[in-house]
């Protein structure tokens, strides 16, 4: 099993080999985290994921592309659900991002991932629900990496991981 880690600080500058990206389902970049990857990894993301996701992405899937200049070799890029009051199959659409992404990570040799806090922005999804299925998920799936980071940039959703954790 991964060892965990939940940490305070930016998604870009953890020292792992993939980073999760909380996608839109368009795949066209956005605001919040996916805006900040976008623009560090540069004007060639956008146009690797227009040829290999040129319809998007379905809420709770997984499209990879390169880490173009980041220093990532991969980003791994997953729609998260919009919180609806959790009637719309939103937690399991939740556990699945983090899932499939340690599953694709996985395919991909890579050895050590680091996630955002998927859809708690401004997607809505509450914090203190998405934090255990975001560590119930990766500790259920047979990852074969070495380390899983959790890197959340605000000290409200740092300290919900944290409690999750606990």
């Amino acid at each position: 099993m991964a060892h965990i880690e939940i940490v305070r600080g930016s998604l870009l500058d953890q020292d792992v080999d993939a980073i999760v990206n909380a996608a839109n389902t368009m795949m066209r970049g956005g605001g919040g985290i996916d805006g900040a990857i976008h623009r560090a990894a540069g004007p060639k993301l956008l146009l690797e994921l227009q040829k290999v996701a040129p319809r998007g992405c379905r809420t709770g899937e997984v499209v990879v592309t390169g880490g173009h200049a980041t220093p990532f070799k991969f980003i791994l890029h997953t729609p998260g659900p919009i919180w609806r009051g959790g009637g719309a199959n939103e937690d399991d659409l939740l556990a699945s991002c983090y899932r499939k992404s340690v599953e694709r990570a996985a395919e991909l040799g890579v050895r050590s991932l680091a996630f955002p806090s998927i859809s708690t922005g401004a997607y809505g999804f509450p914090i203190d629900r998405a934090a255990p299925i975001a560590l119930r998920a990766v500790r259920e799936g047979d990852a074969k990496l070495d380390r899983i980071v959790f890197a959340m940039f605000g000290a409200h959703e740092h300290q919900a991981f944290l409690d999750a954790d606990s």
